[in-house]
């Protein structure tokens, strides 16, 4: 049996039907809402002014927010591996590395510093996921970022192991400011108009919020319960 093969959806479609007495429905109409706030909200706020709207989540998400320049880059993420302490870290196999030359300027200069880099290969398997596991630190680009909730979207791939943001003891996530839109609503409008394309995305798309927390246990807040414990945006201004 192959994982994902549907088997006899027909038949169970077909039965489902007659046990309500109706013929299959096999077309289904979008509604035509009368009202959308979701468009509206942050609909015309500039970079600037959504810049500001995540600023001011990130202080609620319990997550630090940089903001710098593509020269600055490398500096920054160096300050914050300092701030973290950071002796292992594992990153994307990402080809903006290349656009901001952290590969030559930080990448190839971090054991200078004495810290472990492992970029993601998809040749090593799971051997990729026993070193997450050991990382203080990961660090991926944000696809699309949410002003709103500050969520980081991130668009996983062979070269882009989703467990690098999930694993590690903390986080980084280089957002280029061109990403931040208002909220889901934009995010979602996106990934729709890619699939209508027929353009290829992920099977796994993760939306990051800041740390990992819970507050399930007498909605008290818990922060760093089943992932990394501190998280920082990197703001790129690259407009």
């Amino acid at each position: 049996m192959r994982i994902g093969q549907v088997y006899h959806r027909e038949y169970f479609l077909n039965k489902v039907a007659t046990k309500l007495n109706r013929p299959r429905i096999t077309t289904v109409l979008k509604p035509a809402w009368m009202k959308t706030p979701q468009y509206e909200v942050g609909k015309n706020s500039t970079q600037e002014e959504l810049l500001e709207v995540l600023r001011n989540q990130c202080k609620l998400i319990h997550t630090n927010l940089i903001e710098t320049t593509s020269k600055e880059l490398p500096q920054q993420i160096l300050h914050v591996f300092r701030e973290f302490h950071v002796k292992k870290s594992i990153s994307w196999n990402d080809e903006r590395y290349k656009t901001y030359s952290l590969e030559e300027h930080l990448f190839s200069k971090l054991a200078d510093y004495g810290i472990d880099f492992h970029l993601w290969d998809p040749e090593l398997k799971d051997k990729n996921i026993e070193i997450a596991e050991k990382a203080d630190v990961g660090i991926t680009f944000s696809d699309i970022t949410l002003a709103e909730s500050g969520t980081a979207v991130l668009f996983t791939d062979k070269n882009k192991g989703r467990v690098v943001s999930l694993l590690p003891k903390a986080y980084i996530a280089i957002i280029p400011k061109s990403t931040i839109v208002p909220r889901m609503t934009q995010a979602t409008s996106y990934i729709s108009r890619l699939v209508q394309d027929g353009i290829r995305i992920s099977s796994c798309i993760d939306f990051v919020t800041g740390p990992s927390n819970s507050a399930d246990i007498e909605l008290n807040l818990i922060v760093g319960v089943h992932g990394p414990i501190r998280a920082t945006y990197i703001v790129l201004n690259d407009k």
